[in-house]
């Protein structure tokens, strides 16, 4: 009997296949994001400004961060990164809004701790069950 089992424990292990988690990292316009009727749905009025674009004098700053996840399950990696993306930007602005700032500028994808600042293009997680993105941002109030 226990060879059966041994015989039985080392086939299993043969013909094991190792789970293999897919996770790539995609590089996705901004501006069809921005213009998506998602986007005018779901985002709030509040000023966003993203890496390197021109913005009013800062008189008070706050750095934060967000880190957002969708499932992913049944939408292409496109749709899911555009859903978690605007989740994402609509918690900077929660903050802001809440915390009394005018805007959310310097606004940079930070997916895995890695920065990727660009006025044009955001980055996002999509793996074959959950997408993610991650950002870094500073709340500002601008000079009168």
């Amino acid at each position: 009997m226990k060879c059966k089992l041994a015989l039985a424990f080392m086939l299993t292990l043969l013909f094991a296949t190792p789970a293999q988690a897919r996770e790539d990292i995609l590089t996705l316009p901004l501006d069809e994001l921005l213009a998506s009727e998602d986007a005018k749905q779901s985002l709030l009025d509040v000023p966003m400004f993203f890496a390197g674009q021109a913005h009013p004098t800062i008189k008070a700053s706050k750095e934060v961060t967000t880190s957002r996840k969708t499932n992913a399950f049944n939408k292409s990696d496109e749709e899911a990164c555009r859903w978690v993306m605007l989740s994402a930007l609509k918690v900077l602005q929660d903050a802001a809004q809440n915390g009394g700032y005018d805007a959310v500028v310097n606004i940079k994808s930070n997916y895995d701790h890695n920065e990727f600042a660009s006025s044009t293009e955001y980055q996002c997680g999509a793996g074959t069950f959950i997408a993610g993105a991650a950002l870094k941002a500073d709340l500002v109030r601008f000079e009168d």
